[in-house]
């Protein structure tokens, strides 16, 4: 990453962290129905997993190390300090998002011991591979087992080459083969098997190449139309290779795209859809994911530039 990109990625964290912290009331938790994931802990759990990835990256200073210290403990207040993740486990033993849930939580210290036992039991009993999962979710759910220490002793071990193999990206399609969702896919794909940049060389090498080509065309693409989500998700995977491949002009048009107070928008057209300009929870809700995934993009950046 070159140092202009650097500083630039420097920016969107800071200022992106700084409007996720004043707004963090706004996210929901208790209040909302524990069988509605949506609404209930998929937005927490999406800040517990930006604020760890800041906290293990230790990249930041001493305001934002207590900004991602105030997110966390408050989505974890939210819920329950874990109760509510454990009361929807033992509930419906074969759903995995209250797992998946869990290890963001769990990688920055916070345990649950009720939950941590019940996932132990739940992995035992082979529950999660009895789910219709799309291919990158399985790699989600083998990423928060790791995560979590799981399976236990005496288990299989996740097989990493076959479960990026059964996925879009990992057969290399052609490139314009590709779509909205399938752009979410790929850059989940390439999170869950890098452990969102941890362990970059677990993709494999014709997988890489690919990505190398590949990846600065796509952001281009969803930049000109400026789906600055999207584009955010892109520069996140790009950040997860080894030797990234995006140029500093894809850094320039995110930061461009950041508003003044530090919110990315989703895209150029969500506050006329929804009519949310003068609705502070409707513009936080439609614009906190596109600023945590530019936050997380940034925070994996810098780390990797600085080495």
């Amino acid at each position: 990453m070159r140092r202009q990109a650097a500083v630039i990625a420097h920016q969107v964290l800071c200022a992106g962290l700084g409007w996720l912290h004043r707004h963090r009331a706004a996210t929901p938790g208790a209040g909302y129905d524990v069988d509605d994931p949506a609404l209930f802990h998929k937005p927490l759990a999406e800040i517990a997993l930006c604020a760890s990835l800041v906290q293990r990256e230790a990249i930041t200073g001493a305001d934002q190390t207590r900004q991602v210290a105030d997110l966390i403990d408050h989505a974890w207040a939210q819920l329950g300090e874990g109760d509510l993740l454990y009361e929807r486990a033992l509930r419906n033993p074969v759903l995995t998002d209250p797992m998946e849930s869990y290890a963001h939580f769990a990688r920055a210290g916070y345990r649950h011991q009720r939950l941590q036992e019940l996932v132990v039991r739940q992995c035992r009993l082979g529950l999660w591979h009895t789910r219709e999962l799309a291919p990158n979710h399985r790699l989600a759910v083998a990423n928060a087992m790791q995560i979590l220490e799981l399976p236990p002793s005496g288990m299989p071990a996740p097989h990493w080459p076959t479960l990026t193999a059964a996925t879009w990206l990992g057969q290399t399609p052609p490139p314009w083969a590709i779509d909205w969702a399938t752009a979410y896919a790929v850059t989940h794909t390439v999170f869950h098997v890098t452990d969102w940049g941890r362990v970059p060389d677990r993709l494999p090498s014709p997988v890489r190449d690919y990505l190398h080509t590949w990846l600065p065309v796509w952001v281009q693409v969803w930049a000109e139309v400026q789906q600055w989500d999207l584009v955010a998700e892109f520069l996140a995977a790009d950040a997860c290779l080894r030797r990234p491949a995006c140029p500093t002009q894809d850094w320039q048009q995110l930061a461009a795209a950041q508003h003044d107070d530090g919110m990315i928008p989703c895209d150029a057209q969500t506050p006329h859809r929804h009519g949310q300009q003068n609705d502070g929870q409707k513009h936080h809700r439609f614009h906190r994911h596109s600023t945590l995934a530019g936050v997380t993009a940034a925070t994996i950046a810098l780390s990797r530039a600085l080495g």
